[in-house]
């Protein structure tokens, strides 16, 4: 099992307010959390009304599984008329799928 974090930053030429830009990027991130089913939230630059920064996260079985969906919402983020994406970077966590589990307050014996 794959765990994939990505951070996206736009830009929002047009957003004169902060009332402006969050408009832009909760309709991305609703568009983002509806099409792929994902995580989805504004994680920073939270009081510039040009800039934004996203996380979106999401689970995935195989590295192939991971760069089609990265691949995918880089293209809707992109395809997006209301912002620029300035930038963008990923990282994966493997879990292994032979890790044991164990019941919180409970002694399995």
């Amino acid at each position: 099992m794959l765990v994939a974090v990505a951070l996206f930053e736009l830009h929002i030429p047009h957003a004169r307010s902060l009332k402006e830009k969050r408009m832009v990027v909760r309709s991305l991130r609703d568009k983002l959390r509806n099409r792929f089913e994902i995580s989805a939230a504004e994680v920073g630059m939270q009081d510039l009304h040009q800039r934004a920064r996203m996380a979106v996260t999401f689970i995935a079985l195989d590295q192939p599984g991971v760069d089609g969906m990265l691949e995918k919402i880089q293209h809707v983020i992109e395809s997006n008329a209301d912002g620029m994406l300035t930038g963008w970077t990923s990282e994966v966590l493997d879990f292994d799928e032979g890790a044991g589990l164990g019941v919180a307050g409970m002694d399995i014996t």
